[in-house]
């Protein structure tokens, strides 16, 4: 491809108005130019392609543009012209890189006492200035804090950190910003139009998440995937070439994931291998989606109308938790920041989705395998045994528990009972084990929830999840009114589960304390009964 037709150079901005972006720069040195404030030296700091060097081609059109100094070039005059081909011999640009040593700062310095030959500056662009030894820095400095009138300098860097102290303290310095990728996606779908190459936005966006903030990578990849889709930039060929997940994968990773079924990760994760998928991007990509599940769950209006995966991800957003999402999110972090430390990228990748089905709560999917109490042998003492053989916790008498059954819809419902019938999760819980049945007839169910726990009756979610629980249970549609309400009277769920405990936790420390082995062992040896080591056994 010759250098005329890449695209990187050929839609490089040629004035202020053109640039996309950085409007804080633009107006800063556009007001500086108008009003002719003009400072001696200027640095411009960010990451490569944000358009620092092309903001410093643009201001030194400005500074020797035939109609004046203005924020406004013409572009068309001898200087605006010879600038923008690089052939404007008051314009020197050095690449720091390349001449680190005093020798060269001290040519260019010197170089620096003569008068312009054509234009009314002398500018000098020097790119990646951190690379400079320390001599040459030492050496500029006195040029830098008072050059002769007729010198502008702009120093351009990607790591100010690396650059002295004195020399940032001689600069007004700008701070380039990474490019949204909404705002690369803008640029893109203008160039091809300008260039008239069809395209699909699906592909755009793709080019646009992976330039990471860089304008002149993203036309970089633009090129390359107008060369691969042979000149339409097409999604899937883009996808193919930038080695990117299809989304849909990750939508049916988290089916299946919620509905329990490993062998259905694992068949996915195998089809992934035989595509050469990478899967540390992958596991990047799923925290990218997790985090827009969240943000679905939380601010619903963050989700663009237009956005293409908007029904899946408010289908997501509803069949998960946000406790879920957010345990999720973390364990695909920590599974992509240890992948290179699995015995490769397969089983690192999939011991991060059985990671995120064994921590799935209990009866999240139709396949999640019930949990029985004798998965593991207990050692019985003669202390344990007698917390076992305790008497029953007694539960105050306003809501003391029948043995389960289904209520029939109308009867008279014990809330306790049917909260442990409802198996809910999450906030949905929380919301029912702070709360007392008020009363229940012609399908409107009406709880009265604690004051304490107010926030809770504005979590819809939660609201909707106890609603269809309810529904689900009396196989018919339940209308759910939650009004906050005191409770004193009854007690809720989570203040009897609260007493239970305690009771339990009562009796597992007198059986301690009652215990022969333990009193002989404090009477013969001076021991002590560590009191927060005492737990109950579960039953």
């Amino acid at each position: 491809m010759s250098a005329t037709s890449v695209l990187a150079r050929k839609w490089r901005p040629r004035n202020f108005a053109q640039l996309a972006g950085q409007e804080h720069v633009v107006q800063a040195l556009g007001n500086a130019l108008t009003q002719n404030r003009l400072h001696h030296a200027y640095l411009f700091t960010g990451t490569r392609g944000v358009g620092k060097t092309t903001i410093a081609r643009i201001f030194a059109k400005s500074l020797n543009c035939e109609s004046g100094i203005t924020a406004t070039p013409c572009g068309v005059c001898s200087a605006c012209t010879e600038i923008d081909s690089g052939r404007f011999v008051d314009l020197m640009e050095l690449d720091a890189a390349s001449n680190t040593q005093v020798d060269n700062m001290r040519e260019l310095l010197e170089s620096a006492l003569y008068a312009p030959t054509s234009g009314r500056f002398k500018v000098y662009i020097i790119d990646e200035v951190h690379m400079l030894s320390k001599s040459a820095f030492n050496a500029m400095l006195k040029t830098l804090e008072e050059p002769p009138a007729h010198v502008k300098f702009i120093l351009a860097t990607t790591d100010p950190q690396k650059i002295p102290v004195t020399v940032l303290s001689r600069c007004l310095q700008f701070n380039l910003k990474q490019l949204p990728p909404a705002l690369i996606l803008t640029h893109l779908q203008y160039v091809l139009g300008q260039e008239n190459i069809p395209f699909e936005n699906g592909a755009l966006t793709l080019v646009a998440r992976a330039a990471q903030g860089s304008m002149r990578d993203a036309l970089s990849l633009l090129d390359q995937a107008i060369a691969y889709s042979s000149g339409k930039v097409d999604e899937a060929l883009v996808r193919t070439m930038l080695g990117a997940i299809d989304q849909s994968y990750l939508f049916d990773l988290l089916q299946i994931l919620r509905a329990g079924d490993g062998a259905g990760l694992l068949r996915i994760a195998d089809d992934m291998a035989l595509r050469s998928i990478a899967f540390e991007a992958a596991l990047q990509d799923m925290a990218t989606l997790l985090h827009r599940i969240a943000l679905a769950q939380t601010i619903p209006q963050a989700i663009a109308d237009d956005e293409p995966e908007r029904a899946r991800l408010l289908e997501l957003a509803q069949q998960f938790t946000p406790e879920e999402i957010q345990l999720n999110y973390q364990i695909v972090i920590h599974g992509r920041n240890e992948i290179d430390l699995a015995p490769d990228e397969y089983a690192g990748f999939t011991m991060t989705l059985l990671r995120m089905l064994a921590f799935a709560p209990q009866g999240a999917g139709e396949a999640a395998a019930p949990r029985t109490a004798a998965a593991a042998p207990v050692r019985v003492t003669q202390a344990t045994a007698a917390v076992a053989e305790a008497a029953p916790v007694p539960v105050p008498q306003a809501v003391a528990a029948p043995a389960p059954q289904r209520a029939e819809a109308g009867a008279d419902l014990d809330w306790n009972t049917l909260l442990a019938q409802l198996n809910l999760q999450g906030m949905a819980r929380e919301l029912a084990k702070n709360s007392v049945l008020s009363g229940f007839s012609d399908g409107r169910l009406l709880l009265s929830l604690a004051p304490q726990h107010k926030h809770l009756q504005s979590n819809k979610i939660a609201l909707d999840k106890l609603q269809a629980a309810l529904s689900d249970y009396f196989a018919k549609p339940i209308k759910l009114v939650v009004e906050v309400g005191a409770t004193a009277d009854v007690a809720t769920p989570a203040l009897v589960e609260q007493h239970q405990k305690q009771t339990r936790q009562q009796q597992a420390e007198d059986a301690i304390r009652q215990d022969v082995f333990v009193r002989e062992a404090q009477a013969m040896l001076g021991a002590q009964v560590m009191e927060n080591s005492i737990k109950p056994v579960q039953q």
